[in-house]
């Protein structure tokens, strides 16, 4: 279902605010020295995971102050709904991830559905160690076990947006972390 600006303003206004967009660059600057610590000699490739991860590893990279390379990949289960359905593949990487230390960067891990299989994907390209970071862990028991390595900030289970999350094709760019009222 397609809303209009003035109802995605609507939800804005009507919406909790979880984070603020400077507790996100709090968040972000932890995930950044964390991976520094462990990836900055590992020449990591970075795997952002559109449309979602795109705004918030923008911030992210600009915290790793060591070489690396980015590529992306476009794997959805949303495709602008509240709700996932099946795993479409929209773009793949053009960098080879043979032989590769890859860093996963998404948005949120909900029911990890789709991060566990960009994960499998990537081993099977042939990277030699796999990654895995998100913005947000949604908390709930509804998930698919995978490791995380780096982890922003928690939220409970309500649909969120913001930095990146989106409420049906709107609201990526607000740079705080927003709930849908109850």
């Amino acid at each position: 279902m397609s809303i209009t600006a003035e109802q995605a303003q609507q939800t804005l206004d009507e919406a909790e605010c979880l984070y603020t967009e400077a507790e996100v660059g709090a968040a972000l600057d932890r995930m950044a020295a964390q991976i520094s610590d462990d990836l900055a000699d590992q020449n990591p490739l970075v795997l952002v995971v559109m449309n979602g991860a795109m705004i918030p590893a923008s911030h992210l990279l600009s915290r790793l102050n060591f070489p690396l390379q980015h590529d992306y990949l476009h794997a959805t289960r949303y495709c602008g709904e509240t709700r996932g359905g099946e795993l479409t593949w929209k773009a793949h990487p053009t960098i080879s991830l043979k032989e590769r230390v890859v860093l996963v960067f998404d948005d949120i891990y909900d029911e990890g559905i789709t991060l566990a299989a960009i994960i499998k994907k990537c081993r099977e390209e042939g990277a030699s160690r796999v990654f895995s970071a998100v913005l947000v862990d949604k908390k709930h028991d509804r998930k698919t076990p995978i490791p995380i390595d780096y982890t922003g900030l928690e939220v409970g289970d309500r649909f969120v947006f913001g930095c990146g999350m989106d409420y049906k094709e709107y609201l990526r760019n607000v740079p705080g972390i927003y709930a849908l009222k109850s």
